[in-house]
């Protein structure tokens, strides 16, 4: 990948970096330098602020509505909306299921869903996991069984993230039994408002709810909400797990947000007379944390030039996805510990100001305990780099 940038690419940095300074409010920036995901409503109003401008699918094929940008040009965009503390969009429309549909999905499915997600209209999530069946996939249980011109769906869904909000879902179901467990298992397209379908949250330690278990019951969509062939499913879902891992690689280019949310927490508490960004102690740390943060960001450079190539860049999506919800864990503990004892504090007591920042950086130090399960948990990652990589 060739980061000399031509002429063409120093007009278009100076063009994105001209519209980000304008778009992005300063209320959002300690959420996001802390990895937290905004509200949907302002994701949403992100979205629909880019789709304005034409950019709210920047790596999808012009044909069905993106960008059709370089790998150049998506390393230009998301590096700049990093440096203006800019969000990362919302994946599971765009960098999920959008794809999937504008590769398997009827033309009448591409018509109609493709540009709502690009717009914004529509928010989905993903019904994968079940009870009994997180990492190991292939357990699902819930069923779709063909009924007239339409499947009827019932079974339980598991840690589906934003479904109290989403619009549409899309599900994993078995369609039949085969003696395979990968086999037989269907990709399905779920209204939200279908009848049959109940959300329940589940609490989580950030006390952000984002979170749900679903549950369907006799829940009736039309068959041509099948997405591809029937009992395919299983093959659609792997592409859609290897663009999640890559959708968790990209986002390690956003990870200087958050060395700048620990830089100036340091430097505003003092030690004594010393900020504590001067102390050699926390300076180290600090600086240790930055070089790994580079040193990521230069292996999601090396991603994106395969990419380019079309070339298999073997488990290095793994490898990036696997460090990266390290470094973000790293990242967010380091920058509690430069706020102090005040990081505790969720609420302000007795009327005393609540330290600057707070109660971002503690929510996000526990919000990323997560990132080491999705997309497939740390253990599955370190299995596929051991029989790719290391031929084990």
């Amino acid at each position: 990948m060739n980061l000399d940038f031509d002429a063409d690419d120093q007009a278009f940095r100076a063009e994105v970096r001209a519209f980000f300074a304008d778009a992005i409010p300063a209320a959002w920036s300690t959420r996001v330098r802390a990895g937290l995901r905004l509200d949907p409503e302002d994701l949403t109003a992100y979205q629909r602020m880019l789709a304005a401008r034409g950019w709210g699918a920047p790596t999808w094929p012009i044909e069905h509505g993106g960008t059709g940008w370089s790998p150049t040009q998506l390393y230009i965009f998301w590096s700049e909306a990093a440096r203006a503390d800019a969000p990362a969009q919302f994946h599971q429309g765009l960098e999920l299921i959008g794809p999937i549909l504008f590769t398997y999905g009827s033309a009448e499915q591409r018509a109609y869903y493709l540009p709502r997600i690009i717009s914004g209209e529509d928010w989905w999530c993903q019904g994968y996991s079940e009870p009994g069946a997180g990492s190991d996939l292939a357990a699902l249980r819930t069923r779709a069984d063909h009924d007239g011109d339409a499947y009827v769906l019932n079974g339980q869904k598991m840690w589906t993230s934003y479904a109290h909000v989403a619009t549409q879902m899309f599900v994993l179901a078995r369609t039949s039994t085969e003696a395979r467990r990968q086999q037989g298992i269907s990709l399905i397209l779920v209204d939200m408002a279908t009848p049959g379908l109940r959300i329940r949250p589940i609490a989580t330690l950030d006390e952000k709810h984002h979170t749900n278990e679903v549950f369907l019951d006799d829940v009736r969509v039309p068959a041509a909400n099948l997405v591809g062939e029937e009992g395919q499913g299983w093959n659609y879902g792997k592409v859609l797990l290897d663009r999640e891992r890559m959708v968790s690689a990209a986002t390690a280019i956003f990870l200087p947000q958050t060395v700048r949310g620990i830089r100036d927490a340091a430097r505003r508490r003092r030690i004594g007379s010393v900020p504590l960004a001067e102390t050699s102690g926390f300076a180290g740390k600090l600086a240790q944390f930055e070089i790994e943060v580079i040193a990521l960001q230069t292996m999601v450079l090396r991603l994106m030039g395969d990419a380019a190539a079309g070339a298999d860049s073997g488990p290095r999506g793994s490898m990036v996805k696997l460090r990266w919800s390290d470094l973000i864990q790293q990242g967010t503990t380091l920058w509690t510990e430069a706020i102090g004892p005040e990081a505790a504090h969720w609420q302000a007591i007795d009327g005393a100001p609540l330290a600057e920042d707070m109660p971002y950086p503690m929510q996000g130090a526990l919000h990323s305990r997560v990132t080491t399960i999705y997309g497939g948990s740390s253990e599955i990652q370190h299995d596929i780099i051991a029989r790719r990589a290391l031929g084990l």
